[in-house]
């Protein structure tokens, strides 16, 4: 077993803590919080050591892998740190808020040799792997379009429980960056690279932050099917994540990662759509802490796979970085009012 530990134990390091005991390859052996009273209380209800210096821990020999829970921000100071100690990392979303920070981290671990793993953890729900086996195999024909959304509601008090909340220096954006981004990157992981966006963004609901809580982006894949990427966090009470995906053979529709339409020419399987419709949830519409422990415990157990034999994690940094490239060429085109042309090396957001 490898031992980890977490660096931030918040909302969702909490969350990281309670999977940690359903995982086969890899457990909890720390906490890490500058915060000493959030320290304290994590590893006390987990019965496991805790610091409140970074470095400390990572001289620890017995710490295999550090676990990054801190504002998003912060990732790259943590990740790169880790790397130079040589420890393995698994990093919350986004891998960091900027594609040239994102480019700093994964260059610091191909240096170290040590393995970086990212939590998008809706990889591994079971329809979203069959959705994207449909794809891949040609059984969809051609993708022609290809949309997702978040309707996602946040309170102000939500923004505000924290200064580093709704941030361009520590949130990196607001209803895509923090919220959008699993849906954008399930887009990028079914159908593939994202060429263009033309997009608009705006704060219609909340107060005292710096990003949006709407956006609305329109967006050509490189294959050439079109696609919509929209997100809120002003939708009252908040709904399900939904992917539509069309082609020229079928179509099938997700919602939190759950097939309610499944409509394929080589095999029309309505019964079964209907049958798991009634399955969906509404999940992290509104409370961002209400989130399933199964696919982040396959997603933290794939990272320490691929340390224990050599093989990349699914969530390579490289991976990681995509959706947040495309979240910044999002708010670029927002931004300029031009359409935006992929690969985006650099971002700097205009406060």
């Amino acid at each position: 077993m490898f031992n980890a530990a977490i660096v931030g134990s918040g909302g969702i390091g909490a969350h990281h803590a309670k999977c940690y005991q359903s995982t086969k390859e890899i457990r909890l052996a720390a906490v890490c919080d500058i915060v000493p009273e959030k320290a304290e209380k994590l590893s006390t209800q987990y019965n496991v050591p805790h610091f409140t210096d970074l470095r400390k821990l990572l001289r620890r020999k017995d710490i295999d892998f550090i676990d990054i829970c801190v504002p998003s921000g912060n990732h790259g100071d943590v990740a790169i740190a880790a790397a130079r100690a040589r420890k393995h990392c698994i990093c919350e979303k986004p891998l960091d808020v900027t594609p040239q920070r994102c480019d700093q981290i994964i260059n610091a671990f191909k240096k170290s040799g040590t393995v970086l793993g990212g939590i998008y953890q809706h990889r591994f729900a079971d329809d979203v792997l069959r959705g994207r086996a449909a794809v891949q195999s040609g059984r969809m024909g051609r993708i022609t379009l290809a949309t997702c959304s978040t309707p996602w509601w946040r309170t102000q008090e939500y923004y505000d429980s924290g200064d580093w909340r709704g941030t361009w220096k520590l949130d990196g954006g607001g209803t895509l960056m923090n919220q959008s981004i699993h849906a954008i990157d399930l887009l990028l992981y079914m159908i593939g690279p994202i060429k263009s966006v033309s997009a608009r963004t705006a704060l219609l609901a909340h107060e005292r932050v710096e990003i949006e809580d709407v956006a609305v982006a329109t967006v050509e894949f490189e294959s050439g099917a079109l696609g919509v990427i929209q997100g809120t966090t002003a939708a009252y009470p908040g709904d399900a994540v939904r992917h539509e995906v069309m082609g020229t053979q079928g179509m099938f529709y997700l919602h939190d990662d759950k097939a309610v339409l499944w409509k394929l020419k080589d095999e029309i399987d309505a019964q079964k759509a209907e049958a798991v419709a009634e399955k969906t949830g509404t999940g992290a519409s509104s409370d961002p802490m209400a989130l399933s422990s199964d696919i982040f415990v396959r997603t933290i157990d794939d990272v320490a796979r691929a340390a224990r034999t050599g093989t990349p994690p699914v969530v390579t940094g490289e991976e990681h970085k995509k959706a947040v490239e495309v979240i910044c060429a999002i708010y670029k085109s927002a931004q300029t009012g031009k359409p935006v042309v992929l690969p985006l090396k650099r971002f700097k957001p205009r406060v």
